[in-house]
């Protein structure tokens, strides 16, 4: 404490003296009167939100040349920055949020500072009630310091914006630019760590992914009084858990800390941390181990893909293909690579372009191209063609998709194969791609070459070993039984891709996408005849109308997205991170679930254990909340919270317990019983 009111007596002399110093003065005289020396403007992240709704608001502040603001925790030096409000009735604001900031050391005092343009964001919770069109004035007064090496100036600015009552709607701009504010916000950590003082060290575990990038890395204190802000800090990697070692405060901290783990690319994770004992770091190999390991999740992952109704179909046909062709060793060795060939590089392309999004500030997930409905109109067509195939409306031409032999053929139904995977998600995957998002480019297109070469592994051990092969039935007539038969989960697949597109896109978006499939169906239907017929390019029609259908598709656009419908569950409630710190505050236990639309393994869980009166009965004797929240538009608020809990995509369950500090990730498969017993 003394040390802390010794700094801060120096600061104010410092202050002092470089005011009285010519310099300063002759900085002081050359002042316009009124200009201010950061640049503060108030943005809405949408000019027409929702009556009662919640919406972000950023203090974009762009400091002069050579001079800096202060992070909330200002350093050994400095002022915290304070916001006076003026709302309409009814209206609310929450605290600043603070981008991850940087460090300036002057004199030896340490100070926490914003050198760049940077942006403070805080969420503005409308009066519900208000009719469209009504304006609602937002006005800030911000109080903060301001200062170069030399000198510090207390500066206090009024910003203001308005905002008109409206349907939400948020430009697609605005939305990147508060996606990019957001995405220098520190994160929630989400694990508890670990601080403990010894012989005059402090030192703090943080558990963090071995697999997961970092750089040079550095703890923010939240407050002081917990380390000597301009002491060194020795950052190592151990395992599964990051160690900061440092010169404790003068008066050691005994309780919880607060802070940021801010990483060598500009992310910032907030933790909390309790008194405990902490063991001395050991580099090790967890790196590698925690990169195997994510990359076996991806691979069993895309292993159980080939059972869904979509993958099932185009493997079976494949592999009785290969076995009623009688090739050579080294034939059926060519197809399987070729095939995992296919598969592999659509994972590492749709893997890479994730990558490249998130990169941009983008929210994305996986599947996150089943978002647009346009991919989702353009997959059905695809299916709903396979379908008509291989119920025997016409055949394809070389090279077939799932039913001829031939490397071509291989490679396009490998690709086929994983392009139509997406939207599913099971056991070991959702893990394996949550740390794909945040390892190093190289291992994350790693985790996603997993995921290909699972999916492809059944036929890869056809292709190189011949007893399999050999244990499949002999051809016959039944193989065209069987074939018709395989196209009725494809004829399913379908259905549920047209309920996909009427969610996205409105009746109207559905319409469309059943007139495009009709279109396409009737040039294939004209294609079999003249097949049957034996006539030359028979395949005419049928390229004609596919064309003409994925013209179509192509001019579905997304309806405007309305409140979140109510789900089965009684009770249930549209998911906000505000809502559910609300049910939290009152001591409620609380389920919250994540779903999409286009999320088959989301919407089987939904039918066969959450929306069931077991659940119901047990969720309401527990007074449980449920919240659900619906990722079918790729919400990029969803997209943040669900990455907060290293999923990248849906399903994601979280189950609350009264009290606990920490919600349970629960597995991506749920049966009836592991819900019920949740509140017993």
């Amino acid at each position: 404490m003394v040390r802390q009111a010794v700094r801060a007596a120096l600061f104010i002399l410092m202050t002092v003296a470089a005011l009285g110093s010519p310099m300063a003065w002759a900085q002081a005289q050359a002042q316009v009167p009124g200009a201010k020396h950061i640049r503060l403007t108030l943005v809405a992240e949408s000019d027409q939100p929702r009556s009662g709704s919640t919406m972000r608001v950023a203090f974009e502040a762009v400091p002069e040349a050579g001079w800096h603001g202060y992070w909330k925790n200002p350093g050994d030096a400095g002022v915290e920055t304070q916001v006076a409000w003026t709302l309409p009735a009814g209206a609310s604001a929450s605290p600043l949020r603070y981008p991850v900031p940087g460090r300036l050391l002057i004199a030896g005092l340490m100070n926490y500072v914003y050198e760049r343009p940077f942006a403070l964001l805080a969420d503005v919770t409308l009066p519900t009630g208000l009719v469209a069109g009504t304006r609602v004035p937002i006005v800030a007064k911000l109080t903060y310091l301001v200062c170069t090496e030399q000198i510090c100036v207390p500066e206090q600015q009024e910003v203001a914006t308005s905002v008109t009552i409206g349907d939400g709607a948020i430009a697609p701009e605005r939305r990147a630019a508060f996606d990019a504010h957001a995405r220098a916000i520190p994160r929630p950590l989400g694990s508890p760590a670990t601080y403990q003082v010894e012989q005059g060290r402090l030192r703090l575990s943080i558990p963090y992914p071995a697999d997961a990038g970092l750089g040079e890395a550095w703890f923010y204190p939240a407050a002081s009084g917990v380390i000597d802000m301009a002491a060194p800090q020795q950052v190592t990697r151990d395992g599964d858990r990051v160690v900061i070692e440092t010169k404790p405060a003068a008066t050691a901290p005994t309780g919880r800390i607060e802070g940021v783990l801010a990483t060598a690319d500009g992310q910032g994770f907030a933790l909390s941390a309790t008194p405990g004992m902490v063991a001395a770091a050991q580099v090790g190999g967890g790196l590698w181990s925690a990169a195997l390991l994510a990359f076996g999740g991806a691979l069993l992952g895309g292993l159980l893909l080939n059972v869904m109704p979509c993958v099932f179909p185009i493997l079976s046909l494949k592999a009785l293909s290969l076995a009623k062709s009688g090739e050579s060793e080294a034939h059926a060795r060519a197809e399987a690579l070729a095939y995992t060939a296919g598969v592999v590089l659509v994972c590492l392309a749709l893997g890479g372009v994730l990558l490249a999004l998130r990169a941009g500030g983008a929210s994305a997930g996986w599947a996150f191209q089943l978002q647009d409905p346009r991919v989702v109109g353009v997959l059905l067509i695809l299916v709903a063609a396979i379908a008509l195939n291989l119920a025997g409306l016409f055949e394809l031409p070389t090279p077939r998709f799932a039913s001829t032999s031939g490397v071509g053929g291989a490679f396009m139904t490998g690709a086929l194969a994983a392009f139509v995977a997406t939207p599913c998600t099971g056991p070991f995957m959702g893990a394996a791609l949550g740390a794909a998002l945040v390892l190093p480019a190289v291992a994350a297109m790693a985790v996603f070459a997993g995921l290909g070469i699972g999916i492809a592994l059944p036929f890869l051990a056809l292709g190189f070993v011949p007893a399999l092969r050999r244990r499949l039935p002999r051809p016959g007539a039944w193989m065209q039984r069987l074939r018709h038969i395989l196209s009725v989960p494809m004829f399913l697949t379908a259905l549920a891709l047209a309920w996909v597109l009427g969610r996205q896109a409105g009746v109207d978006g559905m319409t469309l996408g059943l007139a495009a499939v009709l279109l396409a169906s009737l040039g294939l239907w004209w294609t079999g005849r003249r097949q049957h017929a034996g006539a030359e390019r028979a395949g005419g029609p049928g390229v004609v109308a596919l064309l003409a259908g994925l013209a179509l598709v192509l001019v579905v656009r997304a309806a405007p997205t309305n409140a979140a419908a109510a789900a089965a569950l009684p009770g249930a409630e549209p998911f906000s991170e505000a809502r559910l710190a609300a049910l939290r505050a009152e001591g409620r236990p609380v389920f919250a679930y994540f779903t999409a639309d286009w999320c088959l393994t989301c919407k089987v869980n939904e039918k066969a254990a959450i929306e069931t009166a077991a659940v119901a009965e047990a969720f309401g004797r527990g007074k449980v909340a449920v919240l659900v929240g619906d990722w079918t538009d790729g919400d990029p608020a969803l997209g943040r919270f669900i990455e907060q809990h290293n999923r990248a995509g849906v399903p994601l369950y979280l189950w609350y317990a009264k009290g606990a500090d920490a919600p349970r990730v629960l597995p991506q498969i749920l049966t009836k019983s592991t819900l019920t017993t949740l509140s017993s």
